[in-house]
């Protein structure tokens, strides 16, 4: 298993519940969607697989590794292994398209060769490497999230997270954007992918996990 959730809830002060007894596991290499209503918790699951949240309950398993026993000095190493796009890229509109993908990279002290590779590899997989000069203002809203989905791929994640990655998207480059995840899961990427748009994935081959008021239903 590369994700396993087990009886996990999330309540926050002054009691409301986001998620409760969550019980879900992903496959390694599997990609997966993610549904339900605005407020259904799709986004509380994401962030605390990312950490950027703890559990209230319960216990989260990662590629073999408890989150809860994680140390402090370790969880910038674990989200490494993660790669996260949200439904706005939130590019530095003041650095070109390169820039905005190599930062992960800079952030992990790679040398300057391998981030030239990294990140042209990872712009042409997006079909942006024509346009790794330009800031991100003079781009589309489907380019500046392919800029985004870019930045999350050029470490090489074991899994790609996505929160609404075709919110802002009309339904011809939503549809881009999907495949792009599909492809990278075809090279054995994990993807979760939080979606409402349930017209969008109807046609793809891949499990739907339905949340309801925090819950799987």
């Amino acid at each position: 298993m590369m994700i396993t959730f087990n009886q996990v809830s999330k309540r926050y002060p002054g009691g409301y519940e986001a998620l409760g007894q969550i019980d879900f596991s992903l496959q390694k290499g599997e990609m997966a969607f993610l549904t339900g209503h605005s407020g259904a918790g799709k986004s509380t699951l994401l962030r605390l697989i990312a950490m950027l949240e703890s559990p209230s309950t319960g216990q989260i398993v990662v590629n073999g590794q408890r989150l809860d026993q994680l140390k402090p000095r370790d969880i910038a190493r674990y989200r490494s292994t993660l790669g996260i796009t949200f439904q706005s890229p939130y590019l530095l509109n003041d650095r070109t398209v390169f820039d905005n993908v190599a930062l992960p990279l800079h952030v992990q002290g790679i040398p300057p060769k391998t981030i030239q590779k990294r990140v042209h590899a990872a712009l042409d997989m997006v079909g942006l490497l024509k346009k790794e000069k330009m800031l991100p203002p003079h781009m589309s809203g489907g380019e500046q999230q392919r800029v985004g989905i870019a930045r999350a791929i050029v470490h090489k994640p074991a899994i790609v997270l996505a929160d609404e990655p075709t919110g802002n998207l009309d339904p011809a480059l939503a549809l881009d954007v999907m495949s792009l995840f599909e492809q990278l899961n075809q090279v054995g990427v994990g993807v979760l992918v939080a979606t409402h748009d349930l017209a969008l994935i109807a046609g793809m081959k891949h499990r739907i996990i339905r949340l309801k008021g925090g819950r799987v239903c």
